[in-house]
C-alpha cells in the first residue's frame, strides 16, 4: 500500500527541504532576539521567572538562555552552544548566539537563491579560518605593550554590561587582584591561574562597594560548636565525606535482644565508635575536621567533646564543591570511608592537607571559616554586599564572567580592541578576501562578513544610536586601515556608545582577550553549520496506547 509523502510508516510526521531549513531559522532568530537587547554596554536585563515563582534578574546570556524552557530542537543547538561559550572562555555567550543566528539567517537566504548548502558551508569554514588567522596575526595585541592596566580594562569591558557597570572601576580591580593571587605554575612549567579558587561569598547589606578581597578560601558556615577555639595555627585539615553521626544499626539487620541489659551496652558501642573514629582523627594530629554531612551532638557536648579538648575546629555541612577545593588547595584528600583494605579502620597521616591557619572569622552577621596560607595554590575569596538576592546573584554572574576574562588574558597574553572594533575590520577583510575567490564560495564569505556587523549594529541600537551612520563610519575607518601602509593603527576604532561616536577603543581602554573572539567566531560557525546541514525532520508522535498496560 503507497504512503503520502508526508505521513510515515512509524508514527510521525516528517518535513523536509526548505520547510525545515526555514523553521529552524526561525527557530534560532527566535532565541537571538531574546537575548539581542541585553549586548553591550547599555543592554537591558532580563527577568525571568520560572515554573515556582523563582525570580531571577540577569543580563549574562547563558543564563538567560539556560532558564528558557527551549523545545525546538534547533534553538537547543544555539542553547548549548550559548553554555559551551561560557565553559570556553566564561564570557561573550550573547554575541556567540546573535552572530550565529545571523550567518544562519543569510545562509538561508542563499540557499533560496539557488546556492547548495554544501558551497555555503565550505565557505563559512574558509571565512572562519580566514578570520581567526586574521584576528591573532594582525588585530590582536601583546599585552606587555599595554601594561598592568589593560587586565583592569579586560575586566571593565566584561563588565560594562553588566549590573555593576557604575562601580566597574572598584570590581575590575578586585578581579585583578583575585585572579593574581591564584597564580600557580603546573607540572608542565606553565602558569596558570585556576579561577575555581577563588569562592564567591555572598552577603546581605552595605552597598555594593562594600564588597571585599579576603585572602583565604572563606567557608559559608561556622564552627560546630562554641568551645572549639576561634583559630588554630599551623592547620592540618581532614575532609571528610561522610557522617560522624552515632553509628547505626544497618536497616535490614535483625538483633534478637534477650536481656534488657544487654540494649544499653549496644547503644554505648554504637557511640563508642564515633568516638573512636574522633580519636583516630585526632591521633593522626587533625585539628581541623571538615565534613560535608553532619557531626553528632553527642561528640560535640561539653562532657565527651573530644574536639575542644584537643582544641580542633569541626565543621559539619560543608559543601562538597567548598570540600573539594579546600582538598586541592591544601593537598589534602577527601576521605568517604575510614575502612582500608583490611577492613580495619585506619586514617592516615598522608591524607591530611596543611595551611598556615584557619580561622572564624565575621562577615557581616554570618560566621565564615577562612582557610589562610593553603598549601598547593593560594586561595582567595571575594565578599560580596549588596541590597538583595538579585542583586548578588547577578553581581555573581558578572564577576564570574570578568574573572574569566582576565584569566584568558593572562593566560594568552593576546588582546583585541572591543566595541565592534575586530567584528567591523574582520567584515571588511573577508569582504574584499570574497571578492578575490573565483569560486562559489565568494557568495557564502561576502554574507559571512555581513553577518558580522550584527555585532556593531546592534550595540548601537541598545545605546539609542543610529546603528547606519555609525556602522558606515566604522566601516569607513577600517577600510582606510586596511589600505593605506601608514594607517594601520587605525584597525582598532571602535565604537563608543555612551557618547554615539567611532574612537580608538584600544586607547580608551575597551578591550577583550583575542582568544575569546576568536572562539566566538568559531563557536558561531560551528554551530550555524551544524543547523544549515538539516534538510529534513522526523518528529515521532508518542505512542498513546502503550502507558496504559505497562
Amino acid at each position: 500500500m503507497a504512503m503520502s509523502g508526508q505521513t510515515l510508516d512509524i508514527m510521525g510526521d516528517r518535513q523536509s527541504g526548505q520547510d525545515v531549513r526555514t523553521q529552524n531559522v526561525m527557530a534560532c532568530q527566535a532565541v537571538a532576539n531574546i537575548v539581542k537587547s541585553s549586548l553591550g554596554p547599555v543592554g537591558l536585563d532580563k527577568m525571568l521567572v520560572d515554573d515556582i515563582g523563582d525570580v531571577t534578574i540577569t543580563n549574562d546570556g547563558a543564563t538567560i538562555l539556560k532558564m528558557l524552557d527551549v523545545e525546538h530542537p534547533a534553538a537547543k543547538v544555539l542553547v548549548e552552544l550559548a553554555e559551551l561559550q561560557d565553559r570556553e572562555v566564561g564570557d561573550g555567550t550573547t554575541s556567540v548566539v546573535i552572530i550565529a543566528a545571523e550567518l544562519l539567517k543569510r545562509a538561508n537566504d542563499l540557499v533560496r537563491n539557488k546556492i547548495h548548502p554544501t558551497s555555503i558551508i565550505s565557505g563559512y569554514r574558509l571565512a572562519m579560518r580566514e578570520a581567526c588567522k586574521y584576528v591573532d596575526e594582525k588585530l590582536a595585541m601583546k599585552v606587555e605593550k599595554l601594561g598592568k592596566d589593560s587586565l583592569v580594562n579586560c575586566a571593565k569591558t566584561s563588565m560594562s554590561s553588566k549590573l555593576i557597570a557604575d562601580d566597574s572601576d572598584f570590581f575590575a580591580n578586585l578581579v585583578v587582584e583575585a585572579v593574581q593571587a591564584v597564580k600557580m605554575t603546573n607540572a608542565r612549567g606553565e602558569i596558570k591561574y585556576p579561577i575555581k579558587g577563588i569562592n564567591i561569598l555572598k552577603a546581605h547589606g552595605k552597598s555594593a562597594k562594600d564588597s571585599s578581597l579576603l585572602n583565604g578560601y572563606a567557608l559559608n558556615t561556622g564552627r560546630a560548636a562554641q568551645g572549639m577555639p576561634l583559630r588554630v595555627a599551623p592547620a592540618r585539615i581532614a575532609c571528610l565525606d561522610f557522617n560522624l553521626q552515632k553509628t547505626k544499626m544497618q536497616m535490614g539487620i535483625q538483633v534478637l535482644v534477650t536481656d534488657p541489659r544487654e540494649l544499653e551496652k549496644i547503644r554505648q558501642r554504637e557511640a563508642d565508635m564515633t568516638k573512636e573514629r574522633i580519636e583516630k582523627l585526632l591521633k593522626a594530629g587533625a585539628n581541623v575536621v571538615l565534613t560535608t554531612k553532619g557531626i553528632d551532638d553527642m561528640a560535640l557536648k561539653a562532657s565527651f567533646n573530644y574536639f575542644v579538648e584537643a582544641g580542633a575546629i569541626a565543621v559539619r555541612r560543608v559543601r562538597k564543591e567548598d570540600l573539594r577545593h579546600v582538598a586541592k588547595a591544601t593537598g589534602a584528600t577527601m576521605v568517604s570511608t575510614f575502612a582500608d583494605m583490611e577492613g580495619e579502620e585506619t586514617f592516615d597521616l598522608s591524607f591530611l592537607g596543611h595551611a598556615d591557619e584557619v580561622v572564624e572569622e565575621r562577615v557581616s552577621d554570618d560566621d565564615v571559616i577562612m582557610i589562610k596560607g593553603t598549601k598547593n595554590s593560594s586561595a582567595v575569596s571575594l565578599i560580596l554586599r549588596g541590597a538583595n538576592d538579585y542583586m548578588l546573584d547577578e553581581m555573581e554572574r558578572a564577576l564570574h564572567d570578568a574573572l574569566c576574562i582576565v584569566k584568558r588574558t593572562l593566560e594568552s597574553n593576546m588582546v583585541v580592541a572591543g566595541g565592534g572594533a575586530v567584528e567591523a575590520a574582520l567584515s571588511v577583510y573577508l569582504e574584499y578576501l570574497a571578492t578575490t575567490l573565483g569560486s562559489r564560495e565568494q557568495l557564502a564569505i561576502a554574507e559571512f562578513a555581513e553577518s558580522l556587523l550584527i555585532i556593531p549594529k546592534v550595540l548601537a541600537v541598545n545605546a539609542a544610536k543610529d546603528a547606519t551612520e555609525l556602522v558606515a563610519k566604522l566601516r569607513a575607518y577600517h577600510h582606510t586601515a586596511q589600505t593605506k601602509a601608514d594607517k594601520k593603527h587605525l584597525s582598532s576604532m571602535g565604537l563608543d556608545l555612551s557618547k554615539g561616536i567611532v574612537r580608538n577603543n584600544l586607547e580608551a581602554g575597551v578591550i577583550e582577550p583575542a582568544m575569546s573572539k576568536v572562539k566566538i567566531i568559531q563557536f558561531a560557525t560551528e554551530a550555524a553549520i551544524t543547523i544549515l546541514r538539516i534538510d529534513d525532520m522526523i518528529k515521532l508522535v508518542k505512542d498513546e496506547s502503550q502507558n496504559g498496560e505497562d
